[in-house]
């Protein structure tokens, strides 16, 4: 018998834990077993893992911040790639998507883009046209790369720039997307919200600057998902008051990581809440009207 260390994120371990109580077996015996099936089921008969496609640019959506959130889908594009980016502020700072990884596949190594997260125009261009310059040096020379962002890659994300700016200099590249739930999939899960049922509409909107967020909360029949809501949570509480809709709305501050807030939003209206907010407005039922 041969003695193998295997490491452990948080999360795995604070699973075995609880598993090895419930089971009354070691934690060496948990482990072992898992892998005994997981060897068992690889032999028997499965396809070997998809190579990766040279010149191939994908994004990969980890989810809104939980690691265990990330799908096996995005695992397996991740542990594909011959490259893994993710967009920074700075390159010195782990970035939020980055942590997820971390946390969920320790064995794959993220390389930092540096990207300005600004509404500037002229310096959100410069860095996307960086970050485009390089990832498609990459892609010449034969790579495929998984670019990562927070939720999705199709809903609000750095990458649908990034592979706009990509094909505008490499037009042959091709592009692919991992789908990744979406913060306010979370939220609504965390707090049994339901978002809608055959007779209503969901809308997701965000709460910057212009954006008109009251229009959307007229409708009664349609519930409201606001993004980058933070800064206007007591504007936005005050509308759904007006309009009799704060009862069941909620707002999710820093989903998944350090320092999270999911609660009413009638119990957090008098403050902004940060960027990273996510604000649920349900339709409201005829009965309740």
């Amino acid at each position: 018998m041969r003695k193998t260390s295997v490491y452990l994120p948080d999360h795995l371990k604070r699973a075995l834990t609880a598993t090895a109580a419930a089971s009354g077996r070691s934690e060496a015996e948990v482990v072992r077993t898992a892998v005994e099936q997981a060897v068992t089921s690889s032999t028997a008969g499965s396809t070997a893992p998809e190579p990766p496609v040279r010149g191939r640019l994908v994004g990969v959506g980890v989810g809104p911040g939980d690691p265990d959130l990330l799908t096996v889908r995005a695992l397996d594009a991740l542990r594909r790639a011959d490259r893994v980016l993710a967009p920074v502020t700075a390159v010195d700072a782990v970035g939020r998507a980055e942590a997820i990884v971390r946390e969920a596949a320790p064995d794959v190594r993220v390389q930092r883009v540096p990207f300005a997260m600004t509404t500037d125009p002229d310096a959100r261009r410069e860095a996307l046209d960086g970050a485009a310059r390089a990832i498609a040096g990459h892609l010449d020379a034969g790579e495929e790369v998984a670019f990562i962002t927070l939720g999705d890659p199709t809903i609000y994300s750095t990458f649908t720039s990034v592979a706009a700016g990509v094909r505008a200099i490499r037009p042959s590249t091709t592009v692919a997307s991992v789908p990744g739930v979406m913060a306010f999939q979370a939220l609504a899960a965390r707090t049994n919200t339901v978002l809608v049922d055959e007779r209503q509409r969901l809308v997701i909107t965000t709460a910057l600057d212009g954006d008109d967020v009251e229009r959307d909360l007229d409708d009664p029949d349609r519930t409201v998902v606001v993004y980058t809501g933070g800064r206007r949570l007591p504007e936005i509480a005050a509308a759904l008051r007006t309009r009799r809709r704060l009862d069941g709305a909620v707002v999710g501050e820093l989903l998944g990581f350090p320092g999270e807030r999911v609660e009413e939003l009638a119990d957090a209206d008098d403050a902004p809440a940060g960027y990273l907010a996510t604000l649920i407005a349900p339709a409201v039922d005829g009965e309740a009207r």
